[in-house]
């Protein structure tokens, strides 16, 4: 029982966050992992906080990447100190595992600087992605926390606040019962998001800021303390419909996005395998892209209840979806007009919005990327930050920026399955976004994915 346990965790952890590719260069090797990063660079960190099952003893660990083992650095239960960080949570009064993810800011602040701590948390967000599908991969279901009090946490951890952050915590339900890795248990059920993201303080006053301050001040402003850390109210009802797609223009073409389901394979094969070979493209054809390619990609990103039949998760926990907007640029893609699409998530169909080719400008927008350029589509995530912040306060930058990079991760898997290149851009220019989109400066930029055909590819599946 003990090795089995070990072993499912150990493919929870490879497939989240594993090498997968080791190049070797003059003066050290470089490792690439199952995550995509900004600049390779990879500042989240993985721990694991276990209550004791077989196999995996109380106490706290490290992920050790590169040699794929767990560090175990504390021998003594800290479950009740972590249950009184997220606000004792109901979900960790029946889990015996939680992974918690961190960040080390300086990784990505010596490149990057003032624009990192977006980078950090879309970097966050795609391990994120990865650990929900790799949960069901190995009889899991991956809860999220996002309200905590950070300190606790972090004295929790023995970390130093000015180097390094806790972003999530993730409560690891084993679906398996101990004694048989066939028979599946029920889920605990209890109201929808009732601790997956809870607000901090609204900054009133920003201060005169020099360069490299943004970061630090970024996440110090959004975190909760522990006199604010407070239970949600508790609806007395079922939560209502998802909320209506947010553009509606009563003349605009419309696209339906229905399609079936991507095919995994036998015991989701096709998956594994996309997660372990996924890689960010450096240059695309600029070859068209068949429409029903794009709406797979699409499918498998925003409607995983189409394939609870293949075993996974049809209902992912995300800190507040309802948040992020989705625009799909067209540039060339088979049967679609080249123009700005909003999707419809819930209508499940593309809205036409602005009627032109708009590669220059994605180009332009996109730092003179050649993959905005040559992209046959670019999708946009977008949030109105107004509404945001009424909602979570300063925490929702990161809940926005780690719900991106959740989406992102699920669009790179979905184009690596169906053979295709990906690349997310997290450096644009973000009042150009909204000139191409055409909306408010309220809705803001938070992540760009370009998809195309690679170059020296072998042709996409269809």
């Amino acid at each position: 029982m003990a090795r089995w346990h070990r072993r499912r965790l150990s493919q929870l952890l490879y497939f989240s966050y594993g090498v997968t590719l080791v190049i070797p260069y003059a003066n050290q090797p470089f490792y690439m992992r199952a995550a995509p990063s900004a600049g390779g660079l990879y500042p989240a960190e993985l721990y694991l906080i276990s209550q004791g099952v077989a196999g995996i003893p109380e106490g706290l660990y490290n992920y050790q990447v590169r040699s794929h083992s767990l560090v175990r650095f504390w021998d003594e239960s800290r479950w009740p100190r972590l249950q009184a960080g997220c606000a004792e949570a109901a979900i960790l009064n029946q889990c015996s595992l939680a992974l918690v993810v961190s960040a080390v800011f300086f990784r990505s602040a010596w490149r990057y600087e003032d624009r990192a701590y977006r980078r950090i948390c879309l970097d966050s967000g795609h391990l994120l992605g990865n650990i929900e599908l790799a949960a069901n991969l190995t009889g899991y279901r991956a809860y999220l926390l996002g309200g905590f009090c950070d300190q606790i946490l972090e004295e929790l951890l023995f970390l130093d606040p000015q180097e390094e952050g806790i972003l999530a915590v993730v409560p690891l339900w084993d679906l398996w019962q101990p004694t048989s890795a066939d028979t599946p248990q029920e889920m605990p059920q209890w109201p929808a998001n009732e601790f997956t993201a809870l607000s901090s303080p609204i900054v009133t006053h920003v201060p005169e800021l020099q360069e490299g301050d943004w970061l630090p001040f970024l996440h110090r402003v959004s975190r909760i303390e522990s006199g604010s850390l407070t239970r949600p109210p508790v609806p007395a009802t079922t939560p209502a419909e998802p909320p209506a797609d947010k553009y509606n223009f009563p003349f605009c073409l419309r696209v339906s996005t229905a399609t079936p389901p991507i095919d995994w394979g036998p015991h989701l094969q096709e998956l594994v395998r996309s997660i372990l070979k996924r890689r960010s493209t450096r240059h695309f054809t600029g070859a068209d892209l068949p429409l029903q390619l794009l709406l797979a990609l699409l499918d498998f990103t925003y409607h995983p209840e189409h394939y609870t039949a293949q075993g996974l998760d049809g209902n992912p926990d995300y800190f507040d979806r309802s948040l992020v907007e989705t625009f799909v640029v067209a540039n060339g893609v088979e049967g679609l007009e080249p123009g700005c699409y909003y999707y419809a998530v819930q209508a499940q169909e593309l809205r036409q919005i602005r009627f032109r080719n708009f590669r220059n400008e994605v180009f332009q927008l996109c730092l003179g990327q050649e993959l905005g350029r040559d992209a046959a589509a670019v999708v946009f995530h977008t949030a109105d930050l107004t509404k945001a912040v009424a909602r979570y306060g300063e925490r929702a930058y990161r809940y926005l920026h780690l719900d991106a990079g959740h989406l992102g991760q699920r669009l790179n898997l979905a184009a690596i399955g169906l053979g295709l290149g990906v690349s997310g851009i997290a450096g644009f220019f973000d009042n150009q976004v909204n000139e191409v989109l055409g909306i408010p400066t309220s809705e803001a930029a938070l992540y760009i994915t370009t998809l195309g055909i690679p170059r020296q590819a072998s042709p996409p599946k269809g």
